[in-house]
């Protein structure tokens, strides 16, 4: 281990944030330089902290498997060489998971029991970054080649991991996108300023290099038939993700004003890299309420504030989560904590839980105001609370209330293969699905999760698709499709 009392010595230090009157301001990362290089300083400390115990259940946290212990002790012996070995071991985008994963490892990590935990977030991506900055990550090229042909649908991380394991399993592998760009929701739902797009650009063209092909502006149903994919693919993988968005169907839903967070932040994305849009959804001046209280109501809150919002407003339905970890969520499970993003400490935010929208009311058809009412738990079902209705003013109202599941006509009616009741796509151990040969990976089959689940299902469907091919594969394997992760 690194240092057998070093969580004992050295406090838990996090990655320092450049200003928020700076970074309000502009669409850079939060980090000065990077999130890499803002940890830099003090990465050799922090894994100090690592105490190598006899479980650790940082891997179990870790849909991945990352081997956290090692690195952080090669971290500590300075031996960045066989650190970036080891990460690249088991994630094939640590720079993308070290900016935006959740971190369910370190809710996992031993010394969290009663500590804090270890800042593995801050390590895997200070080696990610110092990697590329020391030019340590270079394309992995195939010894031979299988002649065996597979196309990945869909360009988000669960289709970039599987296109790259399978490239480097000796297959050739095209990658098709239906938007204009590759990358899916890391290049128009990430805002730039948690991840700019030269990080995602710096990997596709690693995997250019290695021999991936890319076809954006290409719809399967539309541009290729499904019959046409399966006669020219010995394989096909479905990396599709769950896109349909939940809606709220209350009084009002079609007056102006009222979008879907996805409509909102591509817009915004495409914008913040110097292209134009066109009748842009922009927040400048207006009352901006959002909706949703997760990671994409963030984004929108952040996007928000650099747009000029005259005020901000977050609704969730559900209770206001405690500040320490609830004893019906213990140690290693990732518990519901109230937790403030780097968004919500650029500016004012009115945070609102418990409470539902009622009614959207407007006025020339544009939306003017939210008609609110609290609501309680009673008998296990979210009641309205008599007396508490009351309006908020709303010229701008962003939906993101999550993802429901794929789109189930195009590429999935096109192939046939079978839904779950939850509108899933059903897939069986290896991940392929009812229909021969075809595979699917991430939010598509597994429901909306997170960038780790979709990296990790990525590399599992490729040992699926790896071993229908060849008869067996030596590609890792991190999970298998019922595994959940470490939640209540």
């Amino acid at each position: 281990m690194a240092d057998p009392r070093g969580f004992i010595k050295v406090p838990r230090e996090v990655a320092e944030r450049r200003p928020v009157t700076d970074r309000a301001a502009d669409w850079d990362e939060v980090y000065p330089g990077s999130p890499g290089r803002a940890v830099l300083p003090i990465i050799r400390q922090q894994a100090s902290r690592c105490m190598d115990c006899g479980i650790p259940f940082c891997h179990q946290g870790c849909p991945l498997g990352n081997l956290i212990p090692e690195w952080n002790d090669l971290i500590y012996r300075d031996a960045w060489r066989s650190a970036t070995d080891r990460l690249h071991a088991t994630n094939n985008f640590p720079e993308f998971t070290g900016r935006l994963c959740p971190a369910p490892c370190e809710t996992a990590c031993v010394v969290g029991i009663n500590r804090e935990p270890v800042t593995i977030k801050n390590v895997e991506v200070a080696i990610a970054d110092k990697a590329w900055d020391d030019r340590r990550v270079v394309p992995v090229v195939p010894e031979w080649h299988t002649n065996k042909t597979v196309a990945v649908v869909g360009s988000g991380p669960s289709g970039l991991a599987a296109a790259q394991q399978l490239t480097r399993a000796g297959h050739t592998v095209v990658v098709y996108e239906r938007a204009d760009d590759i990358g899916g929701l890391l290049r128009f739902g990430i805002p730039e300023f948690k991840m700019e797009k030269k990080v995602l650009n710096r990997r596709l063209k690693q995997m250019r290099q290695e021999g991936t092909v890319f076809k954006p502006r290409t719809t399967i149903g539309v541009d290729i038939t499904g019959a046409q994919l399966r006669d020219r693919f010995d394989a096909v993988v479905l990396a599709i993700g769950s896109t349909v968005p939940r809606d709220l169907p209350a009084p009002g839903r079609d007056l102006a004003g009222i979008h879907q967070a996805m409509e909102f932040l591509p817009q915004a994305n495409r914008v913040a890299v110097g292209q134009s849009v066109e009748d842009q959804i922009v927040a400048t001046g207006k009352h901006v309420v959002v909706i949703g209280g997760g990671d994409t109501g963030s984004d929108c809150i952040g996007t928000s504030l650099r747009q000029g919002a005259a005020s901000i407003t977050q609704l969730e339905i559900m209770p206001a989560p405690p500040q320490d970890r609830p004893a019906g969520q213990p140690w290693p499970t990732y518990p519901m904590l109230f937790r403030v993003s780097t968004s919500h400490e650029e500016g004012e935010v009115d945070r609102e839980f418990a409470v539902s929208t009622t009614e959207f009311v407007g006025r020339d058809g544009q939306v003017t105001a939210l008609r609110l009412t609290e609501v309680e738990f009673v008998d296990g079902k979210l009641t309205p609370v008599p007396g508490t209705e009351r309006e908020i003013p709303a010229d701008l109202v962003l939906l993101a209330m999550g993802f429901v599941g794929p789109q189930q006509d195009g590429v999935v009616a096109e192939l046939g293969v079978d839904l779950d009741a939850r509108g899933n796509i059903v897939r069986g151990a290896d991940f392929q699905t009812t229909v021969p040969g075809v595979f699917v990976a991430g939010d598509a089959g597994r429901g909306q999760s997170l960038i780790v689940w979709a990296i990790a299902e990525g590399r599992s469907a490729a040992n699926g698709v790896d071993a229908y091919l060849q008869g067996s594969s030596n590609l890792p394997k991190p999970i298998q499709p019922t595994d959940r992760p470490l939640v209540v």
